[in-house]
């Protein structure tokens, strides 16, 4: 049985947030109402920053980049939990259920590496703005963007092939929204004391590497920050951070809650609970993040609707 995978069962039955018929109509409304300003919201930000000229920066670039991981993060688990809301029995083949864990862990882990591009971003601007056109070229912010896709790629890989090596012959429903890496090694008659730390030393370990990034050069930014005499200087430095500094404590706090403290610590409510914000909500929020909060996306904004309706 441990050499042969998925000896029995041949399909996962998602669970889902609720079995209750009056919530389910009503998470269908409010989750669709949240997947459909998803879309809107990223799609919006990709299509105003390749339009507008003024936006062709490496912040930028970065910036389009985590709207579409984050149209890809939601779209691998919202549509899927939305038929569970008005299905009586939803259903997944172990194949489709693996590449629902793949595709969430390579978009999560590609956010988690643009983030940090981003901050590096703002270091080089505030820090070193005479070197800025150097630092950040077409060539390296290329190699950042695609680091950040490669990075997501491989975490998925270390996930998928330990899921691989299961054998799964009892029961098959999945007490989650989706096919969550944890909730699955549950359902294993394998023996997973090993296969349980990888993924998490696999995560663990580029939330660190990104969050150490993040934080050296928010360190840097801030003492570069405190060394201005001028207060709108200091001021106009600081608000090109806050909106990336309010998507990181976001993703980093939800992220760090699932993948890095014990499996003890919390309930599996808990855990779909946090799970929902980082892979449905969040999704959602940065856009309005950006956009609320930045004030070349407003003036971009403003101009493109101008145009649209002059």
């Amino acid at each position: 049985m441990e050499g042969v995978n998925h000896t029995k069962v041949t399909e996962f039955i998602i669970l889902g947030l609720t079995e209750d018929p009056t919530l389910c109509v009503f998470f269908f409304v409010v989750f669709l109402g949240i997947y459909v300003v998803t879309l809107l919201g990223n799609i919006s930000i990709i299509t105003l920053i390749r339009s507008c000229p003024q936006l062709h920066t490496p912040m930028y670039l970065f910036l389009s980049h985590l709207a579409f991981v984050d149209i890809g993060y939601s779209t691998s688990v919202t549509p899927i939990m939305l038929i569970g809301f008005v299905s009586p029995r939803m259903a997944l083949p172990v194949a489709a259920c693996e590449t629902q864990l793949c595709s969430v862990v390579t978009f999560g882990t590609a956010e988690c590496f643009l983030l940090a591009a981003m901050a590096y971003d703002r270091y080089v601007a505030i820090c070193s703005p005479l070197l800025y056109s150097t630092h950040m070229s077409p060539e390296v912010c290329f190699l950042l963007v695609g680091a950040s896709y490669a990075g997501g790629c491989v975490n998925a890989w270390t996930f998928t092939s330990c899921l691989l090596s299961l054998s799964f012959c009892g029961p098959n429903q999945v007490d989650h929204f989706f096919c969550d890496f944890s909730p699955l090694l549950k359902l294993s008659c394998s023996d997973v004391t090993i296969i349980e730390i990888i993924p998490s030393i696999s995560s663990g370990s580029i939330i660190v590497v990104t969050v150490i990034v993040i934080a050296v050069s928010y360190i840097y930014i801030l003492i570069t920050i405190l060394k201005m005499r001028s207060t709108e200087g200091r001021h106009k430095a600081f608000s090109t951070c806050t909106s990336h500094l309010t998507a990181v404590t976001l993703y980093y706090g939800t992220i760090t809650f699932i993948y890095v403290m014990p499996k003890s610590s919390y309930s599996t409510q808990q855990n779909r609970v946090v799970s929902l914000f980082y892979t449905v909500v969040i999704p959602m929020l940065n856009p309005l993040i950006y956009s609320l909060r930045n004030r070349d996306v407003k003036e971009a904004l403003r101009k493109a609707t101008v145009k649209m309706y002059s």
